[in-house]
């Protein structure tokens, strides 16, 4: 497959992902404004402030799909000057407006519900209204669960969020058929108080989800399955070594940019190099949708068995080192006399810099002829 070919069949991927998001969030909005009409007009009916709630909160519902679709032409508008690595965050961005929307509607909940127990009123509830209600719950449950499976399928961190919302929406409907269940058999108005606590677990949702927006958008470690196919794709190429000090930067969902170093040996020429990197970054994108901006190379010594001797002695020493997770990278010139190599030290030391000191202290008391450079990786995958 050519790089065309591979670039065209990215781009019908992304269209094909835009336009399921668009479809899914256009049912959730014809969805939730039938149910908005019909609780509406029953709340009112009955006097029955869980159910106005709940209409509104499907209301709500419809916003987030809506700014869901907004949010999704948005992010899939080409790069430009301004923006060269593209708009995909825009998708994350709205997912903190669905959160917050969420929040909005929690707080508001729990205002309502609280001013209903200090003033309560007896609701008015029919069978038909129940019933109605009770179709309600069942809407919004496969609504949920339906919005939430296209969001993980496609990656679409709104949708999951809408979708969550829903299952919550139908929580909130039964809780409420339920206390009108238990007012029409007990004349105990419990509503309010439910009303209080559901609203309470609304807005703790909401925290949830916008933290995790929040992450993602400060930027957080990239999947490890991900990095670890994207290694296991570029070590099958025939005279690469190793794969390391893998960077992958989230510019919104599925579109990943990154970098990595090889060990090749020391014997590759420029050209042999050019060409090894090209098909590398053809292969990594063509596999895993991520585009290498940048291949670094590690020289390994393939000419001095004397030299592989003393890797080995190093590594021995680098390792035994609790707190260093990988040594990479190493290359010994003797007509310098300079080692140099890599390592990865955990985020887990209490001190990563006296710990690339004690690195250093080590080596170079076994090797004091030697200059030592140790480079300090961060474990970013």
């Amino acid at each position: 497959m050519n790089k065309t070919q591979i670039i065209e069949n990215a781009s019908a991927e992304d269209a094909s992902r835009e336009k399921a998001i668009v479809r899914t969030s256009i049912i959730g909005i014809a969805a939730n404004v039938l149910l908005a009409g019909f609780k509406a007009v029953i709340g009112l009916m009955s006097g029955s402030i869980a159910i106005v709630l709940d209409a509104v909160n499907n209301i709500s519902d419809a916003g987030s799909s809506l700014i869901t679709i907004i949010g999704t032409k948005l992010a899939g508008r080409e790069p430009d000057r301004k923006h060269p690595f593209g708009y995909g965050r825009i998708e994350y961005l709205s997912a903190m407006l669905i959160a917050m929307i969420v929040l909005y509607a929690g707080a508001a909940s729990f205002t309502e519900s609280v001013k209903k127990i200090i003033s309560p009123q007896t609701p008015d509830y029919s069978v038909v209204s129940l019933i109605i209600v009770g179709v309600a719950v069942f809407v919004k449950i496969f609504l949920g669960r339906y919005v939430k499976s296209v969001g993980k399928k496609f990656n679409s961190d709104s949708l999951i969020n809408s979708g969550e919302d829903a299952v919550l929406d139908s929580v909130i409907s039964a809780s409420t058929l339920a206390a009108a269940v238990v007012f029409m058999l007990t004349d105990l108005s419990l509503e309010a108080w439910l009303g209080a606590v559901i609203s309470l677990i609304i807005i703790k949702s909401g925290f949830e989800m916008l933290g995790g927006t929040v992450s993602q958008i400060l930027g957080e470690r990239g999947d490890p399955e991900l990095a670890k196919s994207i290694k296991h794709t570029v070590k099958e190429f025939e005279g690469v070594q190793g794969a390391y000090d893998l960077v992958l930067n989230n510019y919104g969902p599925d579109a990943w940019n990154g970098s990595i170093h090889i060990e090749v040996p020391d014997t590759y020429s420029a050209d042999m190099l050019d060409r090894l990197i090209r098909e590398i970054q053809m292969a990594v994108y063509a596999k895993h949708r991520v585009i290498l901006t940048a291949v670094g190379v590690y020289s390994v010594n393939t000419k001095d068995d004397e030299i592989k001797a003393i890797e080995n002695r190093v590594r021995k020493i680098v390792l035994s080192n609790e707190y260093v997770l990988q040594m990479h990278g190493f290359y010994l010139t003797k007509d310098t006399k300079e080692i140099r190599f890599d390592a990865v030290v955990s985020f887990d030391s209490p001190d990563r810099r006296a710990t690339y000191k004690e690195l250093m202290s080590a080596v170079s008391q076994a090797f004091p002829d030697y200059t030592v450079q140790i480079a300090m990786d961060i474990d970013f995958s």
